[in-house]
């Protein structure tokens, strides 16, 4: 029998994802959309970021003034001057942890968005997508990227908005009070400004490099951490370890070419500023020499000729590290945007009740290569049970994947079929319907770490105690452990056959009219295969059985043979097997059993 999920001969059209490439411009402005369902706490969060910049630059612009009033004119300063330093003082103090907490409250609202919208749409989007990634890569886009863009929405987006304010009302003063203080600030400005665009393309590659460099690691981990007991009965934790190593280097290599260059770029950001100093200095000791500009109000005016440069110094370093984040944020916006495989239909048909057949009708499909179904009709009648027997790579677990609509196939309709009416597409069926009609159940079980209860109820949360007893009795669940009793992570605790035969109990719960077995029971004995049979003939519930085993196939009430895309043979055992070089005697014979 095969161990392999049968995608035709291809590797159902997904590899795994190769070194980064440098991500699109544009990739963090996609994700700023997001924001739009908070707009009222960007707006306090802006107006917070807005007095507490605003403050600063008031509160430094008086404090000089009132130290240039005492130098030049031997004046104390009045009560109202120090009240308003000390109300400066504390509303800047204030407003600096309100600014921290609004921001970071949006942060972490918007992220929990994000990381339901990524699982949204690798849900979406699976299995095609998903099938040839690796899990720790995945967990990568959707935790890793998504914590990473937290630096983008809590420093990034009011900050810029805040500092253009302040800036150009600064400006504006500084324009109305010494025009040439303005000329000393204005090109700094600029340069801090455009700094952060400066090989923009370089720093995107380098953030790609550490995103990807991390996603390998993390995918190497999981898998090291899923194959720990294949590692040490065999040997081969010390090369899995030396592998860690070499991929945990590489991650520090990245993460130190970005600190790098982020250290330069800071230290072009304080070259600037104290070149904006100089000239300030030397513009203002040029306007009091003139008489421009009063001695007294010299040390406010360049004061606020500073001050008004820190936020536009601290936007350029936040823009500066976003940009690094382009690799991140493309990750997660592909994730989100991954367009269905099998979109809703837009007006969808309700299925009647009662028992439901099954009909394949001139169905064409591929993975992006040759056709693996090319023209399939395949029928079962309601109620009946099907055999689908074919070669590994035949097409069988494609056929299954078409039934449970993870793909739509490219010509040809699959159909569900009422005792009485209309064929059904499944194209105009909604998802949740579809799932309860048709439960498709595979050879490799994914379970959870709960326990067997929580597991079997992943179909039918709100099924009661005593549907749920009879369905693990049915099954002979209720042999292997206490409902309550806890599995392991993946079913780690659980052999191939005990986790066969909660895959099976965890479909029947949902109560399904059309099911598919697709190698289900190839973990258990003969015996045991044979009892599982007897439970599940259920009346007027059609059966899908996709298997090797001939003990399996004989109990079928119909047979087809699936070759090279198409039926070839159909009938009963006997009928089928009744003359030599029949189509199920050649897949019997080079088909493990």
């Amino acid at each position: 029998m095969s161990s392999t999920t049968d995608c035709g001969t291809t590797d159902c059209g997904t590899t795994e994802r190769g070194p980064a490439d440098v991500p699109a411009r544009g990739s963090l402005r996609a994700l700023l959309p997001a924001l739009a369902g908070h707009r009222a706490m960007m707006a306090r969060t802006c107006a917070a970021a807005l007095i507490e910049q605003g403050s600063l630059v008031t509160l430094l612009t008086l404090a000089a003034h009132t130290v240039g009033t005492a130098v030049i004119e031997d004046r104390a300063p009045s009560a109202g001057t120090v009240t308003a330093l000390i109300l400066l003082v504390l509303v800047r103090a204030l407003m600096t942890w309100r600014e921290m907490d609004l921001s970071h409250d949006l942060a972490y609202r918007v992220l929990a968005e994000l990381r339901v919208r990524v699982f949204d749409g690798l849900a979406r989007s699976a299995p095609a997508r998903v099938a040839g990634r690796r899990s720790g890569d995945l967990a990568a886009t959707a935790m890793a990227d998504v914590e990473a863009l937290e630096f983008f929405y809590a420093h990034t987006t009011a900050q810029l908005l805040a500092s253009g304010v302040v800036f150009t009302g600064g400006a504006t003063v500084l324009a109305t009070v010494e025009p040439w203080l303005l000329v000393a600030v204005l090109p700094v400005a600029a340069l801090l400004a455009v700094a952060p665009f400066a090989n923009a393309r370089g720093r995107a590659a380098r953030g790609a490099r550490t995103r990807a460099a991390a996603a390998k690691l993390s995918a190497d981990t999981v898998e090291t951490v899923d194959g720990l007991r294949e590692l040490l009965a065999f040997g081969g934790l010390a090369e899995r370890r030396t592998r860690l190593a070499e991929q945990g280097r590489r991650v520090g290599e990245a993460q130190r070419a970005e600190a790098t260059w982020e250290a330069m770029a800071a230290a072009v950001r304080d070259l600037l500023i104290v070149l904006a100093v100089l000239g300030v200095v030397a513009a203002a000791a040029q306007s009091v020499t003139s008489g421009r500009l009063h001695g007294a109000w010299a040390p406010a005016a360049m004061a606020l000729a500073l001050s008004v440069l820190g936020p536009v110094a601290e936007s350029a370093r936040a823009l500066s590290q976003a940009v690094g984040l382009r690799a991140a944020a493309a990750r997660v916006d592909a994730a989100v945007k991954a367009p269905a495989l099998a979109p809703p239909p837009a007006s969808p048909r309700r299925l009647p009740s009662g028992p439901l057949g099954v009909r394949l009708h001139q169905v064409r499909f591929d993975y992006g290569g040759q056709p693996v179904l090319d023209g399939l009709e395949l029928t079962a009648r309601a109620g009946q049970t099907l055999a689908l027997v074919g070669v590994s790579g035949a097409g069988k677990s494609t056929c299954a994947h078409l039934l449970a609509r993870f793909w739509d196939p490219s010509e040809g309709a699959v159909q569900l079929i009422p005792g009485d009416g209309d064929p059904v597409d499944v194209r105009d069926v909604n998802d949740a319907e579809l799932r309860r009609a048709v439960a498709v159940v595979g050879q490799d079980t994914p379970l959870f770490h709960g326990t067997l209860a929580d597991n079997l109820r992943l179909t039918a949360p709100e099924a009661d105690e005593d549907l749920l007893a009879e369905t693990a009795r049915l099954c002979g669940v209720d042999r292997i452990a206490p409902l309550d009793t806890l599995v392991g992570e993946r079913g780690s605790t659980l052999s191939g056959g005990q986790r066969a035969r909660i895959a099976l109990a965890r479909a029947l719960l949902a109560e399904p009219r059309v099911l598919v077995l697709d190698e289900t029971t190839a973990h258990l004995d003969n015996a045991s295969d044979a009892q599982l049979a007897t439970a599940l003939g259920k009346e007027g519930r059609t059966t899908i059985v996709i298997a090797h085993r001939p003990a399996t196939i004989r109990r079928a009430d119909r047979i087809a043979v699936l070759e090279a895309g198409r039926i070839t043979e159909e009938g009963t055992w006997d009928e089928l097997t009744a003359h030599p070089g029949s189509a199920l005697g050649r897949v019997l014979a080079v088909t493990p059993s």
